[in-house]
């Protein structure tokens, strides 16, 4: 019998499988969620670096936010992420959801990130 870390191990790479066959090169926006703060980064495989990044903990954020365990603060998030992508040129992603579902602060992030300009 696999442990819950196996198993959330074995969903995020199917996850991330399936986006680099669908992604055809462009960059991922790729999320992790911890019980009290939430991060987004926009990767480059081809390159295998981080573009740019946004977090809950950032000082800009955090003085506006209550806690970065909200769906508020991840629509922040998504927002400051996007806004930073389209800065560097970068319009359309694939949005990596990692081992998490999409609902709740995870979608928040996506849909903030998406009225924010990035397509995907």
């Amino acid at each position: 019998m696999l442990k819950t870390n196996a198993l959330k191990e074995r969903r995020k790479q199917r996850t991330r499988s399936r986006i680099r066959k669908a992604g055809a090169g462009r960059p991922r926006l790729s999320i992790f969620r911890s019980n009290k703060n939430i991060y987004a980064q926009v990767i480059d495989d081809l390159q295998g670096n981080t573009v740019v990044s946004a977090s809950s903990m950032e000082k800009e954020l955090r003085d506006d936010l209550k806690s970065g365990s909200t769906k508020d603060a991840a629509a922040a998030v998504g927002k400051l992420v996007a806004e930073r992508a389209v800065a560097k040129g970068l319009n359309d992603v694939v949005f990596d959801r990692g081992s998490y579902l999409f609902h709740g602060r995870v979608k928040a992030l996506a849909d903030a990130a998406r009225e924010a300009g990035l397509k995907f």
